[in-house]
């Protein structure tokens, strides 16, 4: 796939990893629309980088299919889609006042794992109806999950859940939909030096990089972007979780 040119649809685009990958692909010569409800992040991220923004919930029909059409008008079929959307919230599923709630759990759920789903489905529809490049390929489908589908840490059994769900969905969406030339890829981020994280103390952000084995530092959202536009414009990539995390493994709390 060539990235000059292309629409491409980054949901969570408007902060974190989402804005590093919008801001990447839109220097590539992407057409990037950014997908995000922060609607005065993702205007002034869009201003600046020359890209759309469109308000999206990702975790509701209709409002993510009227995004897809939207940005389809603007810029035709995406044949990228990259989902930064996502977040989650510690709790203990048993803790000191009981069972996890299990809205806390479902919330969690919802926004990583059932709101990629929404958004891959409807954009995949639209990939696949597209005509296919002079190597036959239609598009890209790029989930962002996390070193926690793997190493669970004490007090996030939803985000892990919701994670472990995107990790095992590339290979089966890759099956899917090879007769129709659209790959789908996940990406699984370590420790990552997001605005979220900016809120720990300092030391604590210290001791997290130096926890990492090589290199010792948090990992950059740029670093996230170079490799979803690696991904997309190396065909033979598919199907697959690629790790991106200095060769951290979580421990259990």
């Amino acid at each position: 796939m060539q990235l000059e040119g292309t629409a491409v649809l980054v949901t969570g685009g408007a902060s974190g990893l989402g804005e590093a990958t919008a801001r990447h692909l839109a220097s590539l010569g992407a057409r990037v629309a950014i997908l995000d409800i922060q609607m005065e992040r993702a205007e002034t991220l869009a201003a600046e980088i020359g890209a759309i923004a469109i308000r999206c919930d990702v975790t509701d029909a209709d409002s993510a299919s009227a995004a897809i059409a939207r940005a389809k008008e603007e810029h035709g079929v995406a044949r990228l889609l990259v989902n930064c959307a996502g977040g989650g919230a510690a709790k203990r599923v048993v803790g000191r006042d009981g069972p996890m709630a299990l809205e806390d759990f479902t919330k969690v759920i919802n926004l990583n794992l059932v709101g990629s789903f929404n958004m891959t489905r409807l954009a995949a529809a639209d990939m696949i109806a597209a005509e296919p490049d002079a190597n036959g390929e239609r598009g890209l489908v790029l989930l962002t999950t996390s070193v926690a589908a793997y190493e669970g840490q004490i007090g996030q059994a939803a985000y892990t859940a919701a994670k472990g769900g995107l990790s095992a969905l590339p290979i089966q969406l890759a099956r899917e939909f090879a007769q129709f030339g659209v790959r789908a890829m996940g990406i699984a981020p370590g420790i990552f030096h997001t605005p979220l994280l900016d809120t720990a103390p300092p030391e604590v952000q210290k001791a997290l990089g130096e926890s990492i084995p090589f290199p010792h530092r948090l990992g950059q959202p740029a670093e996230f972007a170079d490799l979803v536009a690696h991904i997309a414009t190396n065909s033979y990539l598919n199907g697959e979780v690629i790790r991106i995390d200095g060769a951290t493994r979580l421990a259990p709390r």
